[in-house]
């Protein structure tokens, strides 16, 4: 069969047409499997640790070049893969409040980096910060935390994150289509 010739009523063969449906589709993969191995991922919200920021079954979408361009920054909101020894979601979003070489502490329910108060506007009325002593986060580490302060396994409980683990920054809120909006 010459997959070139028309069919005898002069219209492209079937099997013509199937073929470059597979090719298309098969490229189609190729770039999605591409794109959210190393540039895009969406990520699902499966507590309320980081509300009101984000809430339970929220999406967001998770820049995974963030940090190959630029370094991590205080107040990013990331998603990172859960440490070993813990039990639970494989992957966790949290809040970036202090970076490698930053000493942080709670004092009078709130957060202090390096010995001022750092503006955290994300945080609920009345949200107040305890369980977190005064402590230098390692270089190549960052100290995440919650927005949710009291609902939250963050730091204060499995200590300063390597960075190595940290998998992208999520950037926007893409699902529920009514709270679509940057981060």
């Amino acid at each position: 069969m010459d997959l070139d010739r028309p069919d005898d009523d002069g219209s492209p063969s079937l099997v013509r047409n199937l073929a470059e449906w597979l090719v298309i589709l098969a490229g189609a993969l190729v770039v999605a499997l591409l794109v959210t191995r190393f540039l895009v991922q969406a990520f699902f919200i499966p507590s309320l640790s980081m509300f009101p920021t984000l809430g339970v079954n929220d999406r967001v979408l998770v820049n995974k070049l963030s940090y190959d361009l630029h370094e991590v920054n205080r107040g990013d909101v990331i998603v990172f893969e859960r440490l070993a020894d813990q039990g639970g979601e494989k992957d966790l979003i949290k809040r970036v409040v202090a970076l490698g070489g930053d000493r942080i502490e709670a004092r009078d329910g709130r957060v202090l980096v390096n010995g001022s108060p750092i503006d955290e506007p994300y945080l609920g009325p009345g949200v107040e910060t305890t369980n977190l002593d005064a402590q230098t986060v390692p270089a190549e580490h960052v100290f995440v935390m919650g927005d949710n302060r009291g609902d939250s396994r963050d730091s204060r409980v499995f200590g300063p994150l390597p960075e190595d683990l940290i998998i992208g920054r999520a950037f926007v809120k893409v699902w529920p289509l009514t709270d679509l909006g940057l981060l």
